[in-house]
């Protein structure tokens, strides 16, 4: 869990909370005796009340009491036998994932029960108006908006999928607790159902037992879509829509969409061998079948809505089209049964679609906006499988109710399909031998070999190509019962119309999600492109006019529901759910082009300067010959950067989004990336006869260390003054240069506040360069979870910005744990999603203030200058550094956690150069010293102060948004921070010729908290935040103990490396101090 909500500063009553924990705490409580015993159960009240105690001395200032009760802790803690530990580790982290449950429970009952919600729609668009903002500029500022959140697999995400779905299921319990209508009897049963998931949660296994393949990691991201996003997208945008008419007297548009979703699981190569050509590709056909599945569920249900029989002459019309298609179909298929075995017989009979609904779909009875307030259905979605036997697959969504013993995912774990495999519980099962072997980036050992539907609440089996076997006497049998159950169009001429055309949506639909299974399967697909749907106009074209047909026929009220949403699903997630982003390492591409270059013997492209490799370049996208022989051998490596170009080629921009360089420092590493993309079309589409899909990638270079963030400027304006690349982006792109900002490698690289700075100035010079070619931008932000990684509240992140940095348009990343948090439940997505759309709307109308005056910015430098001097010194500088790193902190153990599928290090090599961003901020984490957010400030503010810069200081906190932001978010992490804690891992785990190093970086924190402080005005940090400081003192009595079980367990695996048990003892505390601190890296 992660500490995400924009509304922590609110003063909230805590009674409700309370209540929640002392629930969860005393039902885990029970648990632990009925499961461990009474001895048990003592021992973690006796560590817990010796923790509790030591915080409140300190609180109160009582230094030596609160020393001594730390001392008795410690000696309690260090006396226990690992068979001791282990438990009582495990049930720390429970105690605290209980705890953080209940806060993000009390956070949404909040929103639910609050009549008005700050940061709203609602609440942004009423202050912009009667400000002074015109209707219509306001309405056109929504409208206009192109907002994509990004997510991506970075290994942060610390708990298992089958964890998150018990957690979801016990915040569904407290959800229907809240209710007020429940009997004696309701709520006996609720709380044997809140024993029930907890007592499921005492005997699951914590650790995942095997590394993640990218093919897992793409299936947790799609499963927010089918969990979370796939209700509160449609919610979010009525949401939207309400407002936008009782402000401005106009609805959002129907097909209007302000936020869209994409990905780079599955995508993004940069330093990860294992996401292959392969696996994107894999993932792209997977992310299809998926959205065609989810279309199919819906088609159903709104088959069964719309059974009118007034429709527009345009409607009738197509409508007697498909039945008079019909007819003919079944008058030429009725001679023969074994003519319908081949594929038509998939359309007419195993997928046979009946105009009407023979059955109550699934949720029918529900209205369309079920589920978005406090409803907690949670659909299951069956992936393709492959077995030794003939499977029947069922896609149909089962209402969770309000228990989990009805919840979908029990019935998942119920199903004769389901296969207890990593996550038991996991809404994604892949029924397979091959399931559990590592991935070689292919999906088609998982794919589909069978393959059914729910048809009128009925399932049918679907057999693989390679498995049909024809037996005449069930062929015979099941056409008959066929005839029976689904009476063709042909002969009902009294069939309601719209239930006509959706079933010939909901017909291609099935033959859309069956081509993806024998594309996965690697089988060739012979379906007419009439007979499936491949763009997202060519699936909207039929339910528009639906919609157009009922709004003139005076049904509006009818057409604004299932149907309304279905629209808007399908222009938010169109055919693929969530576009896929490409990236890769600028030197990968550099390689490539020396192979070519050598391999045609005109020399080494990476020996050239700029200026020759731009001319090269250029001449090569200018011309219209290929570039790479056929014949060429180049290494492994460059083969699959050249089969990563042909993927994108084949796939083309309907399914992909952006093509990211990473580590790009040079103009030509985008006109790189911009001929090898030409190269692979060029051979794609001749092997295809006809042109590649879509357009090119739009191609992003990433600047991310600080002395790239200062060139960025002068690249894109290089880059820009080719003519050529100009062009491109004027034909292609729409004039459009998208440009990526990223904070972790540069925070790494000089420390958080010096990075900030450099990131601020870096995206006023890429403004000021596309402004000088007339050339629109979007900046793309690379943002962690952690602060030390750019994360913090999105709202005052936005609008911290440059001004004219959001003008309206803005692209940005959440990360692994940051994705389940802020999206895994519906009621958060929805508030997630509003306040990215009125943080970018304020932005772009009325933008954040500059800098008042030029000293303000000289001051900047200055901190930043001398912040990033003692940031360097002691992390790059100190030879002894990386030694103390080590031994103060777990990093060199987190690997053992099994939280990714990429390395930590981008190279094999040592050194903290090399070491990627998420460990190095996760171990600082982990110790409670968080040091890479504030290490170096403290004498870049001292220093200040000795000039006499206090006033201005004072002035940049109260007027500039930017650096307030900024100051509140490195109070918010040093009241975090734990010294006591941080100083106990030197004390035990360093060796005494490095000690010094600790305390001089104590040193350097107290200094930072001194001058803190003084901009602020704070007596004590986090004085102006009681929340957030009554919430950090709740976790303590669970967070301090496991940190001093970490301390000593590391201890003993340092003396006994190979010991599985101390190595997976030490993994359960770094899991639950990450629950406590509520993030990881």
């Amino acid at each position: 869990m992660t500490d995400t909500t924009d509304d922590i500063a609110e003063e909230i009553s805590f009674q409700a909370l309370d209540d929640d924990c002392h629930l969860l705490g005393n039902l885990l409580n029970d648990c632990l005796q009925r499961e461990v015993g009474h001895e048990f159960t003592d021992k973690v009240g006796r560590v817990r009340l010796l923790a509790k105690s030591a915080c409140n001395m300190r609180e109160a200032n009582m230094e030596d009491a609160a020393e001594w009760l730390s001392k008795q802790l410690e000696k309690e803690l260090s006396s226990m036998t690992l068979e001791e530990a282990v438990p009582l580790a495990r049930a720390f982290s429970h105690y605290l994932n209980m705890l953080g449950i209940a806060e993000t429970h009390h956070r949404l009952r909040r929103t639910r029960m609050s009549n008005h919600v700050s940061k709203s729609c609602d609440d942004v668009i009423g202050r912009l108006i009667q400000s002074g903002y015109s209707q219509e500029e306001v309405y056109e500022a929504v409208c206009s908006q192109e907002v994509e959140i990004v997510l991506t697999a970075h290994p942060t995400q610390i708990n298992r999928r089958t964890l998150q779905y018990k957690h979801l299921r016990i915040a569904h319990l407290l959800e229907f607790n809240d209710r007020t209508d429940l009997t004696q009897e309701d709520k006996e049963l609720l709380i044997e159902d809140l024993v029930r998931e907890i007592t499921a949660l005492w005997h699951t296994d914590e650790l995942r037992r095997r590394q993640p393949t990218p093919v897992d990691e793409a299936r947790g991201g799609l499963h927010i879509v089918e969990q979370s996003l796939w209700k509160a997208v449609p919610y979010y945008l009525r949401r939207v829509s309400s407002a936008l008419k009782k402000h401005t007297g106009r609805p959002l548009p129907l097909t209007c969409t302000p936020i869209k979703f994409g990905s780079w699981i599955g995508g993004d190569r940069d330093g990860n061998p294992n996401v292959t050509a392969k696996v994107t590709r894999d993932v792209c056909y997977l992310a299809m079948w998926i959205a065609a599945d989810l279309y199919i569920r819906e088609i159903d249900n709104l088959r069964f809505e719309l059974s009118m029989a007034t429709c527009s002459e345009k409607l009738a019309q197509y409508a007697y089209a498909i039945s008079a298609k019909e007819h003919e179909q079944e008058e030429h298929h009725h001679d023969s049964w074994f003519n319908r075995v081949h594929r038509s017989h998939t359309k007419h009979s195993e997928y046979h679609v009946s105009a009407l609904p023979t059955q109550l779909p699934a949720g029918a009875d529900m209205p369309a906006c079920a589920g978005t307030d406090g409803e907690s259905q949670i659909p299951f979605l069956e992936l393709p499988v492959i077995d030794n036997t003939d499977m029947q697959l069922t896609c149909q969504p089962v209402s969770s109710g309000n228990t989990a013993s009805s919840s979908a995912l029990q019935s998942k774990e119920a199903s004769p399909t389901a296969v207890k495999a990593e996550s038991t519980s996991s809404v994604f099962a892949i029924s397979s031998a091959d399931s559990m072997q590592p991935d070689t980036g292919t999906h088609s050992n998982t794919s589909a070999a069978a393959s059914g539907a729910s048809v009128g609440g009925l399932s049918y089996s679907g057999v693989s190509s390679t498995k049909r076997k024809p037996f005449p006497e069930s062929n015979i049998s099941k056409s008959s019962v066929d005839k029976l159950l689904y009476p063709s169009m042909a002969g009902r001429p009294d069939m309601a119309p719209y239930r006509i055309i959706l079933g010939h949506v909901r017909e291609k639909l099935v033959s859309t999600r069956r081509r993806m299974e024998e594309r996965l399967e690697g089988h060739p697909s012979d379906y007419d492109p009439s007979e499936y749907y491949e763009k997202t106009e060519q699936l909207l074209e039929p339910l528009l006019l639906c919609h157009e047909s009922m709004q003139s026929s005076a049904s509006e009220i009818l057409a604004d529901g299932r149907l309304v949403d279905l629209i808007r699903r399908v222009a938010a997630f169109g055919m693929t759910l969530m576009k896929l982003d490409l990236r890769q390492e600028s030197s990968k591409h550099t390689e490539t082009l020396d192979a070519i270059t050598e391999f045609l013997e005109i020399g080494t492209y990476s020996q050239w300067d700029e200026e020759k490799k731009l001319h090269f370049l250029t001449m090569e996208l200018k011309g219209k010959r290929p570039l790479v022989p056929p014949t060429i051998k180049v290494s492994s490596e460059v083969r699959e950067v050249l089969n990563t170009f042909r993927v994108a080629a084949e796939l083309g921009s309907d399914s992909l989004g952006a093509y990211v360089i990473s580590m790009a420092s040079e103009a030509s590493d985008v006109l790189a990336v911009e001929l090898l993309q030409k190269e692979a079309r060029l051979v794609v589409s001749g092997e295809l006869g006809r042109p590649c899909p879509g357009t090119t990638l739009r191609v992003v270079p990433l600047f991310e260390t600080v002395k790239d963030l200062r060139d960025a400027g002068t690249v894109i304006r290089k880059l820009l003054s080719i003519d050529w690349y100009r062009e491109h982006l004027i034909s292609n792109h729409q004039g459009h240069q998208e440009v990526m900002v990223g904070y972790s490698d540069s925070g790494k690289d000089a420390g958080r506040f010096a990075a900030a700075w450099e990131l601020y100035k870096a995206q006023e010079d890429v403004l000021a360069a596309c402004k000088e070619f007339d050339i629109k931008v979007t900046l793309f932000h690379g943002r962690g979870g952690s602060v030390g990684r750019g994360g913090g509240p999105m709202y005052l992140a936005i609008q911290s910005q440059p001004p004219g940095s959001v003008m309206g348009s803005l692209r940005s990343t959440e990360q692994g744990e940051m994705v389940q948090a802020k999206f895994g439940l519906p009621q958060i997505a929805v508030r997630q999603m509003e306040i990215y759309t009125t943080a970018v709307l304020l932005a772009t109308l009325h933008p954040p203030d500059s800098p008042r005056s030029a000293n303000w910015r000289n001051i900047m430098d200055e901190i930043s200058d001398i912040s990033c001097k003692q940031y360097r010194s002691f992390i790059y500088h100190n030879e002894e550094f990386l030694l103390y790193f080590y031994e103060a902190t777990p990093e060199a153990e987190l690997g053992n956690l099994n939280i990714g599928s990429r390395p930590t290090r981008r190279k094999k090599t040592g050194g903290i150069n090399h070491l990627r961003a998420i460990p190095w901020v996760f171990a600082w984490t982990q110790t409670r010293f968080v040091l890479p957010v504030w290490l170096g400030l403290g004498a870049g503010l001292e220093a200040a102060c000795a000039k006499g810069h206090l006033e201005d200081l004072h002035a940049m906190y109260k007027e500039w948004p930017f650096f307030q932001s900024l100051i509140d978010l490195v109070e918010m992490v040093l009241a975090k921070a734990d010294i006591p804690i941080a100083k106990h891992y030197d004390e035990v785990l360093v060796s005494p010729c490095r000690q010094k190093i600790g305390a001089e970086l104590r040193e350097a924190f107290h200094i930072t908290e001194k001058y803190i402080l003084l901009i602020t005005g704070h007596q004590k940090l986090s004085e102006n935040n009681k929340t957030l400081k009554r919430l950090i003192e709740s976790r303590l009595p669970y967070l301090n103990p496991l940190n001093m079980l970490q301390i000593e367990i590391l201890r003993r695996l340092r003396q006994d490396v190979n010991n599985p048990k101390l190595r997976d003892a030490l993994l359960i505390t770094i899991n639950g101090i990450a629950a406590g601190m509520r993030n990881t890296g």
